[in-house]
């Protein structure tokens, strides 16, 4: 029996997905892990498809549930804390730009298990030569393995513990946000619980590679702020 839903959102990216997927299927430590093709394209869609069997994972397209244009973070993760609450077992969102290690799940869920009280359990992100980066470069040069923090945890690889997902109904979350990373941290810190980062157990992040538009951040800035705000992409 799977120990954890694993969610990954979907949004084209197919390469780095599949790189996602494969590194989740290798986990030491059993799960169930759930892609949600949000509005990808027709390619991404085949491939996704294609690769069900040899790699091992639930494929849900969200065309099939709404009509809501990409992108559906709240029913994602609404779907999935109905998942959680039915078997009983927690939630890991791992997004499509992010790797883990074989034994990242189990370390997450370990700690979990001994930390009754935390609500959100995440892994650090690191670049390929290991060094931390976004989101996490807040805490980059800390020494400690673990840091309990109040400050917003990234959805990157980040443990939703059973006891938060009894505590706070997603149906809950504002419709006009995009991305509830922010949301949530504040919201199980709130609840009395509380959050860690795990520095010991990091992650191979390639930031907004899931989002390939947020790349005009650093390249075209000017077109990067036209489209968050002017056309209203990217709510937090």
């Amino acid at each position: 029996m799977a120990e954890v839903i694993v969610i990954t959102p979907v949004k084209n990216s197919i390469e780095t997905t599949l790189d996602t997927a494969k590194a989740i299927a290798a986990s030491d430590v059993k799960v169930h892990h759930v892609i949600f093709n949000d509005f990808s394209t027709v390619e991404t869609k085949q491939k996704l498809e294609e690769n069900i069997s040899s790699i091992g994972y639930e494929l849900i397209h969200i065309e099939d549930l709404t009509d809501h244009p990409s992108p559906n973070y709240k029913l994602v993760l609404q779907l999935s804390q109905k998942m959680g609450l039915e078997k009983g077992i927690p939630v890991l969102v791992v997004e499509s730009d992010v790797v883990v290690k074989p034994d990242t799940i189990s370390t997450l869920l370990n700690y979990q298990q001994t930390h009754l009280n935390s609500g959100l359990v995440g892994s650090v992100t690191v670049d390929e030569k290991g060094v931390v980066n976004f989101p996490y470069l807040k805490f980059k040069g800390v020494k400690e393995s673990v840091i309990s923090t109040q400050r917003s945890l990234s959805f990157c690889c980040t443990l939703f513990s059973l006891p938060f997902l009894k505590a706070f109904d997603f149906t809950e979350l504002d419709e006009a946000k995009d991305w509830y990373d922010t949301f949530i941290s504040k919201k199980a810190i709130e609840l009395g619980f509380e959050n860690y980062v795990l520095m010991n157990a990091p992650v191979w992040h390639r930031p907004h590679a899931s989002r390939p538009w947020k790349q005009l951040k650093y390249s075209n800035p000017i077109k990067y702020y036209f489209l968050k705000f002017w056309k209203g992409l990217d709510k937090i």
